[in-house]
């Protein structure tokens, strides 16, 4: 991994997914400006950055640029998307080799964030501009504590259960939600099957990308042994609990599932601006979920120590993981480390 960031540290921020700032301008300059004011980084955006309709041809180009760029120190991107599968090939890995730097992103980015991991490279689970840093009224606590720890200190970081949480969305065409932190639901904690300690190396993402990657054969882990530590979790697509649970067994019918000692599930996203559920039918939709998990691995991976409800993906607020990054679990005294 790269050495930590400073104050005045120039950061790449791309759009390699979907270039949702040219009609989103609001939550996209608020994260800007965070950057820029609370984190004292220099944003530096790229021709594609706002720009909807970009072929993947010129989403690769920004990435080589922002690599390619001494100057700069981290890439941040946008936000996600559903297409960055089509850019990983007119990707040259000498480009990045040439100057290993952190990528900060999730969602459909978990494309980037595996060829980046095939490569030894360093990558952040989390910190969208438009979401983590755009969130309106204020970042949530934990989402800025783990970023600025990612970000500038490095080292030991201890995931913790959130206090308070949301996954509602606040419609981005109503500049009022830009000034009003979202209400928070209270913290429910963690669940916790299996009693063994176990350190391995962070591998996964959203799921729903993982299994694109697997259907154009872009699955990047890199060995038979692995033996490292599986994180999942679900987008504002909100599949279904059938769907996640095919989506595992398909992996665990190409051997993949077994090579994990520990999987770690985050909080799943049950509501979004498309699809509203009531109260009862989220704890319905999560609960199927969860359920689904361990189903799938009582099937393919028994003997996993399984840890669900974190807050590590599409819900507010979301821990930054390093992928590929170290993770230790201690079930007993219910303690989750990372090295960022």
């Amino acid at each position: 991994m790269p050495s930590v960031l400073k104050p005045g540290d120039r950061v790449a921020i791309v759009s390699p997914s979907r270039g949702l700032p040219e009609i989103f301008p609001g939550p996209y300059e608020l994260g800007l400006r965070r950057l820029r004011d609370d984190f004292g980084l220099e944003p530096v955006e790229y021709p594609t950055t706002r720009k909807l309709g970009s072929t993947p041809a010129e989403r690769a180009a920004d990435l080589h640029a922002a690599w390619s760029d001494p100057s700069i120190r981290a890439v941040f991107a946008t936000i996600g998307g559903d297409d960055q599968l089509t850019v990983l090939k007119h990707l040259d890995p000498a480009v990045f080799h040439a100057d290993p730097k952190p990528f900060f992103g999730y969602s459909d980015n978990t494309n980037l964030l595996n060829f980046l991991y095939s490569q030894g490279l360093p990558g952040y689970y989390g910190g969208s501009v438009m979401v983590q840093f755009g969130r309106g009224g204020a970042m949530h606590p934990d989402t800025e504590r783990s970023l600025r720890a990612a970000l500038f200190t490095g080292g030991e970081f201890d995931l913790t259960p959130a206090t308070g949480w949301t996954d509602a969305d606040h419609d981005w065409n109503v500049p009022a939600n830009l000034e009003t932190e979202p209400p928070l639901f209270p913290g429910t904690g963690w669940l916790w099957n299996g009693t063994r300690e176990v350190t391995g190396k962070l591998w996964g993402g959203c799921v729903e990308i993982l299994d694109f990657q697997l259907s154009a054969n872009r699955w990047m882990l890199p060995t038979e042994s692995y033996g490292g530590v599986l994180f999942g979790e679900t987008s504002e697509e909100m599949p279904s609990a059938e769907t996640v649970y095919r989506i595992l067994r398909n992996m665990g019918e190409r051997g993949l599932l077994e090579r994990f000692e520990a999987v770690l599930w985050g909080r799943p996203k049950s509501r979004s601006l498309f699809q509203e559920l009531t109260p009862e039918q989220s704890v319905a939709y999560v609960t199927d979920q969860y359920l689904a998990v361990d189903r799938v691995l009582t099937e393919y991976n028994p003997d996993a120590v399984v840890v669900k409800g974190l807050d590590i993906g599409h819900t507010d607020p979301m821990l930054t993981l390093p992928y590929g990054g170290e993770a230790r679990i201690d079930p007993t005294a219910k303690r989750i480390t990372v090295v960022y």
